[in-house]
């Protein structure tokens, strides 16, 4: 499975967000291409301890649902909610400028295989480096399908 630890995989993400079209229409969802990346940005923000997002953690999701979502290659579900203080139109950080956004998600890509010390994911709890970097990977990945890049 494809991880942020390793180096082709974190260019290969950067390199699809550089093709991605800020008119593009979602394959799903009610995200543009621009919330689309500021999402992401805002998640990066969680998972770095950065910003905060309000837990909505079970037992299941904890256990589960995590185990699916990182140790199994089945296609996350699309549409799930996310929390309020990510959601793009509600509590999410609102898009100002394209190119500086991308760069910043990029950048944010890039550093995320050498950080040691993470927040708490709001479904799936206090998770290894290892388990945040397939995070990671497969978060961009599904919303870059979102948008066929």
């Amino acid at each position: 499975m494809s991880t942020l630890a390793e180096p082709e995989v974190r260019s290969s993400c950067c390199d699809r967000i550089t093709r991605l079209d800020p008119n593009a229409n979602p394959k799903w969802g009610l995200m543009t291409a621009h919330q689309m990346v500021c999402h992401l940005n805002d998640s990066f923000r969680v998972a770095s301890g950065e910003m905060y997002a309000s837990p909505a953690t079970s037992l299941f999701t904890r256990t589960v649902v995590k185990w699916m979502a990182l140790r199994t290659p089945v296609p996350w579900p699309r549409g799930l909610a996310t929390r309020p203080e990510i959601e793009q139109g509600r509590g999410g950080t609102p898009p100002t400028d394209w190119v500086r956004d991308c760069g910043d998600l990029c950048a944010m890509i890039l550093a995320f295989a050498d950080r040691r010390t993470f927040g708490a994911h709001p479904f799936f709890g206090e998770m290894a480096h290892r388990d945040w970097q397939v995070w990671g990977y497969r978060h961009v990945d599904h919303h870059l399908r979102q948008f066929r890049v």
